[in-house]
């Protein structure tokens, strides 16, 4: 059984984790809301990019192809990344940019892959569900506002355990769920957000150790570099950059030819952040819900198209890519969206009734202060005014003889 100061520690853990971060996981459950949907949403406001529908053996075009027709869209530009969905290979998405390693005015192109037709150009940096996405990962603010967001997302975890070690004397003597209904407004809200919290206990705690773990992945990325890149690509350490790039359909097929069993992720170009100055690197995904999430690197040599290494990522990569689509509930098609959804409804009612409560307590402390203290002048006051009168009597009587 805990005991009454482990209950105040804890209490005072629990108030203070929750205060410092309920704004900002506000914010985090009102922008992740849209992101569940992000594509219903973009089918909704016109921006999703459709494939047209052909015969289901309509053979692919060529990759090298593809590519040209994404280059035509924006002369000067090179691709540094091609993309397909993880239930969808009819499109690719081709990222565009000056350099190799630029970060801005990046360019994209969806291009058919069976007609090599371009279909559209999808926004990067604009529209609604870039908007909420950027508040959501970093606001704005980069790296600092990503690991800013980490920190508030332990701050989160802190809460619930805290929570929950309070949950059970909070509950020692009354039935699971209770809603005292015939008791003040403010006694209710706490019964209700206390049942709230336990129900989506589970859920908030994985939705926000997940997160924690996904603003991580910068660092996460950079040390994969260091630590496997680095080794798969030593042999060519000291050479030349090449000049020229062998053919991308080429590195393509090596790569398929090495992991039949698997499915086409994304390429990252030669000179990218992904891949080194020497190699295509093909990302190769699994096919079943979970698998298809992760990735496994083939680099293939620029020049001669020959697979040069192939690994699985290491743990801390796995982990990283486990978490992003479970923080958002990817992973069940739309009946696991609409419980994300309900899930994240409810913390959000959670976080605001907190903040009620934490408001209200103050609110009618400083009302009893206040109370107190009229009591307080009011007694002094009476007391001055008993004084008074008995002098006022004995002066009236004259002055006191022995």
């Amino acid at each position: 059984m805990i005991s009454a100061r482990a209950v105040r520690r804890w209490a005072w853990i629990h108030t203070w984790s929750s205060l410092v971060c309920t704004l900002f996981m506000l914010l985090l459950c009102v922008t992740g809301l849209p992101l569940i949907f992000h594509h219903e949403i973009g089918h909704l406001l016109g921006t999703e990019v459709e494939a047209p529908d052909l015969p289901a053996a309509t053979p692919m075009a060529d990759l090298d192809r593809v590519l040209d027709v994404a280059r035509a869209r924006h002369p000067g530009k090179n691709p540094m990344f091609a993309s397909r969905e993880a239930d969808d290979n009819r499109i690719w998405y081709v990222t565009l940019s000056e350099t190799p390693t630029s970060e801005t005015n990046l360019k994209q192109v969806a291009v058919d892959a069976r007609t090599a037709a371009a279909l559209a150009e999808p926004k990067l940096d604009e529209g609604f569900i870039y908007l909420m996405f950027k508040l959501h990962v970093d606001l704005f603010a980069g790296l600092p506002g990503t690991l800013f967001l980490g920190l508030m997302g332990l701050l989160l975890v802190a809460a619930i355990v805290s929570g929950v070690v309070l949950y059970g004397p909070f509950t020692r003597k009354l039935p699971f769920g209770t809603v005292r209904r015939e008791r003040t407004r403010w006694t209710r809200w706490l019964d209700l957000h206390n049942l709230l919290g336990i129900v989506t206990l589970v859920w908030a705690f994985v939705v926000g150790l997940t997160g924690v773990i996904n603003t991580l992945a910068d660092p996460v990325i950079k040390l994969w570099q260091f630590d496997q890149v680095s080794q798969m690509v030593a042999p060519y350490r000291g050479q030349p950059p090449p000049q020229q790039f062998g053919s991308a359909e080429a590195a393509l097929q090596a790569a398929v030819t090495r992991e039949p069993g698997m499915k086409i992720g994304f390429i990252a170009f030669p000179g990218t952040n992904f891949a080194s100055p020497h190699h295509y690197a093909i990302f190769m995904r699994g096919d079943t819900p979970l698998t298809s999430r992760l990735f496994k690197p083939v680099l293939v040599d620029a020049r001669t198209s020959q697979v040069s290494d192939s690994r699985d990522l290491p743990w801390y990569v796995t982990i990283l890519l486990v978490a992003q689509p479970l923080h958002f509930g990817d992973y069940g098609g739309m009946p696991m969206k609409i419980l994300w959804a309900l899930l994240d409804i409810a913390t959000i009612v959670v976080l605001g009734s907190g903040l009620y409560l934490w408001i209200a307590r103050k609110r009618r402390a400083r009302a009893t202060e206040r109370s107190a203290e009229a009591r307080t002048n009011a007694s002094g006051h009476d007391d001055r005014s008993r004084r008074g009168e008995i002098g006022a009597g004995a002066a009236s009587r004259g002055p006191i003889r022995s």
